[in-house]
């Protein structure tokens, strides 16, 4: 029997990949730092491999966040004991934070110098997004 990751695991691993994205950081060079394959960063983003606590720990230094970073907005676990891993760990994998799309748009914003010519542009999203929805 083939067992689903940890929702905890899943969401830990999506935080360092959204993290790593947003600094703009190739799987392979956080791996250097951690002294990893890059196809170790990749089972740590899936969720696949469990992180210990003290390359956690190196993670948020490499990464420049705290630990607690990594758990924010995490799965209420009793919530997931209840209802099943396998539906939690779903949510999480199609979480729209997570696509490479919203990550590197993300990144483009802040490559922005100018805050004026930022916060047009963070005003022209929220506008066209809400036009969506009339």
């Amino acid at each position: 029997m083939i067992s689903k990751p940890d929702p905890i695991d899943v969401h830990v691993g999506s935080r360092v990949r959204l993290r790593r994205t947003l600094l703009g950081m190739s799987q392979e060079k956080l791996g250097n730092a951690l002294g990893l394959t890059f196809q170790q960063i990749q089972k740590y983003e899936r969720g696949a491999n469990r992180i210990g606590s003290s390359r956690l720990y190196r993670l948020g230094r490499i990464l420049d966040v705290p630990v607690s970073f990594f758990f924010e907005e995490a799965p209420d676990v009793m919530a997931t004991d209840k209802k099943g891993m396998s539906e939690e760990a779903d949510t999480f994998e199609s979480d729209k934070l997570s696509k490479r799309e919203t990550l590197e748009l993300v990144r483009a914003y802040y490559k922005i110098t100018d805050p004026k010519v930022r916060k047009r542009m963070f005003e022209l999203v929220k506008a066209v997004g809400n036009s969506a929805d009339d």
